[in-house]
Formats: C-alpha cells, structure tokens, sequence
C-alpha cells in the first residue's frame, strides 16, 4: 500500500481542499527503507477558514486516525486557509531528523 496516497485520498475526500501537497519524509528519520513512518502534509481549505491552528490539526488528525494508530508515526501539518494561502504560499522545510542514530550523541561534560 502507498501510505502517501492513501493520505492525500482521504484529505481530498473529507477536505474538498483548494491545494494538497503530501510528502514522504521517512528518508530524513532512522527508519527501514520503505518504512512510509514520517510525512509533511500541506493542506489549504475552506472550512480551515476561522478555526484556530489546534482545531484544524485536529481535523486532519481524526481523518487519518486508523494510520496513525498504525505505521504513520509522524505528521508536520501545514493546515491553511485560502486566505493565508493567498497571503503566503509557501511552507517551512522540515528540520532535520534529532531521533536515533541520525544525531550524535552529546559529549559529557
């Protein structure tokens, strides 16, 4: 199954959103090749329009319960309104991985 597809599928389908980009990021983690664990998913929609950040993230989060109680162990949600899309239509680089062996382990001091 192609988790990044399956992502976008079900955002279109609950958000009828005006511009859906969803990216692997499972390359940037310490995870198998494959693993389809960590996504960035920038949505722009309507009913975003007056709902506070945590409202919106919690939208998408009940949309994509069933893989996030599974595989999806990580989401960077850009969830916008037309308006603020309009405004600035652009979205953050995710930082880099500070989880498991992709970070060096600080000296004691």
């Amino acid at each position: 199954m192609d988790m990044r597809q399956n992502i976008a599928d079900k955002l279109q389908a609950q958000l009828a959103p005006a511009y859906l980009n969803v990216e692997d990021e499972s390359h940037m983690h310490n995870v198998p090749p494959g693993a389809q664990s960590h996504f960035k998913v920038t949505v722009v929609a309507a009913e975003f329009s007056g709902q506070s950040l945590v409202n919106r993230h919690r939208r998408v989060n009940r949309i994509l319960a069933e893989e996030l109680a599974g595989q999806v162990h990580a989401l960077a949600l850009h969830t916008l309104s037309e308006e603020e899309w309009q405004a600035k239509p652009d979205v953050p680089d995710s930082p880099p991985c500070r989880g498991g062996s992709k970070v060096q382990p600080k000296s004691p001091t």
